[in-house]
């Protein structure tokens, strides 16, 4: 599944940089950009928006839009509904302009489908909603002589503590080499408790130099998962 991105804002300039940092996180995905009033100026125009459609659509199963205001939007709108043969083919986000293009654009560089890429945009601007600790279960109390059992680990998880050694930690670029690696492995990679798979998360992290994290894997392929993340987190990502 290929899946394209297209950039729709006010400023060429402003959506040229956005692209600039979603191509760095995913090399192999197709980033367009349909700014500006077709003048040079600030604005939006719907030719504009419908060349650049042209541009990507060929080589893309579907394409996923981001626009950075209202009247973006209402552009691409315009452009949707004059086209039928755009529907299913072509989704626009509602999500942040910059942190949804480059959920986007790293889900679309692990092969995700038009509906996984649209969702990593859109839920780049959800707020967190910090976990409710669950209430402990009270133990039993075990008869006298007995010993209680320790809590099983589940079989198949592998753990791994590793020290970050970039003097920037795990911020865009890294974050995505990462997430690319981990998205690689059936079951399920966390670092330090979040999902490896995502940027974002990875990123607000705040890791420094010196800090420690918890590679975590569980599945048939979690040893080799492990290996893989905590060898790039240890190797400093060619930034020591």
């Amino acid at each position: 599944m290929t899946v394209g991105l297209l950039l729709v804002s006010h400023s060429a300039r402003l959506a040229e940089g956005a692209a600039e940092l979603a191509r760095e996180m995913a090399p192999d995905v197709v980033v367009a950009c349909g700014a500006g009033d077709g003048d040079g100026g600030l604005g939006t125009s719907l030719e504009v928006v419908q060349e650049a459609l042209a541009t990507v659509l060929p080589g893309a199963d579907g394409v996923v839009v981001l626009a950075d205001l209202g009247s973006a939007v209402l552009t691409v709108e315009t452009a949707l509904e004059l086209d039928d043969d755009l529907a299913g083919r072509v989704r626009l986000a509602d999500a942040p302009f910059v942190e949804g293009a480059v959920a986007a654009a790293v889900a679309a560089q692990q092969d995700g489908s038009v509906e996984a890429v649209l969702a990593a945009a859109e839920e780049a601007g959800a707020p967190a909603v910090p976990a409710v600790p669950a209430v402990p279960a009270v133990p039993a109390v075990p008869a006298a002589g007995d010993v209680a059992p320790a809590p099983a680990e589940p079989a198949d998880l592998v753990t791994a503590r590793v020290a970050v050694r970039n003097p920037l930690g795990l911020h865009a670029r890294p974050a995505a080499v990462v997430a690319r690696a981990a998205a690689a492995f059936g079951g399920p990679v966390t670092v330090q408790g979040v999902d490896a798979t995502s940027v974002l998360q990875l990123m607000a992290l705040g890791t420094t130099a010196g800090t420690e994290v918890e590679v975590t894997a569980r599945g048939a392929d979690a040893q080799e998962a492990v290996a893989t993340v905590a060898g790039l987190i240890e190797g400093g990502f060619g930034e020591v």
